[in-house]
């Protein structure tokens, strides 16, 4: 009976399994003729069908190199990148992501392109990581998720890839939170408010986002009153945004204590947040403590609705950091470049090179009439000191004129 039960499970086991390596393929063409760009088509998706992945992929180059006319060439480029997205494996997925890319560059108008970018915001949806760990991936998934939303907004993937960017933003929410809070524990309370002034931001959705509030204007206050502003402005948010956080009546005794006014509670955030609550998905018991084993991150409290962030993180300056000083006032306008008219000055008015030529004195009269006035300066220089010095030479004696 008990190798009956095991036998009976293994064939279930089996028979599950191959199944769900082999299912049928989705994009079949089902236009039954005898063309051979047909018969090559409906032979590799068979192959795709069965795993022989190889096998298909030089079918399908086959036809892509023989008929590129055929009308099932977009389909073909197609089942090659899925042909690499069964297969798996981190080769496999790159090859997917680079073959998926060409189709959407060659094909952007088929519906097809829209389920292209899709695998692509899956694979490294697939590869995330947890929030302690290199979010690179997951940088990597809000990008192309993105890039659907973007491009095909229209899509029927639209949808999964909104949730998906929700989850996406509360793993890198994660990310920043744990490193603000470690900062905020150890007393770094410059490095903790740099950490936390942005994440409320840029993740709005983030589940612990009025938590880093929290720590935020708590990080500005031990910084002194020349930060008492910014810690203001962070507990009005919560009270105002987050309306139904448990650090909703803390923060609004701190501004009290801080003789500041205390906002009113958006309406529209309160019932956000009251949706949020009730539909939020807690881990039982076994998911908790088996978490740690698992290389994939936990989104169960991720937001379920709302618009998720379309735009690149900012990076802001750290308000502990001085500004730098003004820069001497120099030429602040436009330099530009514009081609030269029929009406240009050098057409209208005389070459001032050749005007300059005019008016300019023969250089060679010049400096001849220069030459002969210093010869004769010479000269005459020479004449009179030939005769100081005769006057300056004594006078010779006379001859004797008397006689023997």
């Amino acid at each position: 009976m008990l190798k009956r039960f095991f036998s009976a499970a293994s064939i279930l086991v089996i028979a599950s399994s191959c199944g769900f390596k082999h299912k049928k393929y989705e994009n079949p063409i089902t236009k039954d003729t005898q063309q051979p760009d047909k018969v090559l088509f409906d032979k590799s998706i068979k192959d795709i069908e069965h795993g022989r992945y190889e096998v298909a992929r030089l079918t399908l180059n086959t036809l892509i190199n023989t008929y590129d006319t055929s009308e099932f060439l977009a389909k073909a480029k197609l089942a090659v990148a899925d042909s690499w997205y069964r297969e798996g494996g981190n080769h496999g997925m790159a090859q997917a992501e680079a073959e998926y890319k060409d189709f959407i560059l060659f094909y952007p108008t088929m519906p097809e392109a829209a389920e292209s970018q899709e695998r692509i915001c899956d694979i490294h949806y697939r590869e995330m990581q947890k929030a302690d760990r290199d979010p690179n991936d997951a940088l990597r998934a809000e990008q192309e998720c993105r890039q659907l939303l973007t491009q095909f907004p229209n899509s029927k993937f639209a949808p999964q890839a909104e949730q998906r960017l929700r989850d996406i933003q509360e793993v890198l929410g994660e990310s920043e939170m744990g490193v603000g809070d470690f900062y905020h524990h150890k007393g770094a309370w410059a490095a903790s408010a740099n950490r936390l002034s942005g994440l409320s931001d840029q993740y709005p959705l983030y589940s612990r986002a009025d938590e880093a509030l929290w720590k935020e204007g708590d990080s500005y206050f031990h910084m002194g009153t020349r930060f008492r502003p910014q810690a203001a402005e962070a507990y009005t948010r919560i009270v105002r945004d987050y309306p139904l956080s448990a650090y909703a009546d803390d923060a609004k005794k701190k501004l009290q204590d801080m003789e500041m006014p205390v906002p009113e509670a958006d309406p529209a955030a309160a019932a956000r947040m009251k949706a949020e609550l009730e539909n939020r998905h807690k881990p039982g018991m076994m998911s908790r403590s088996t978490g740690f084993l698992r290389g994939a991150p936990d989104v169960s409290t991720a937001a379920k609705s709302g618009s998720p962030q379309m735009s690149n993180p900012r990076q802001n300056v750290p308000v502990s950091v001085p500004p730098p000083a003004a820069a001497d006032a120099g030429f602040n306008g436009d330099v530009t470049v514009a081609p030269v008219g029929a009406n240009s000055a050098l057409d209208t008015q005389p070459d001032a090179r050749a005007a300059g030529a005019a008016a300019a004195p023969d250089s060679t009269t010049t400096n001849s009439s220069t030459t002969t006035q210093q010869d004769n300066g010479k000269k005459k220089k020479g004449k009179k000191n030939n005769k100081q010095q005769q006057q300056q030479q004594p006078a010779a004696p006379a001859p004797s004129t008397a006689s023997n």
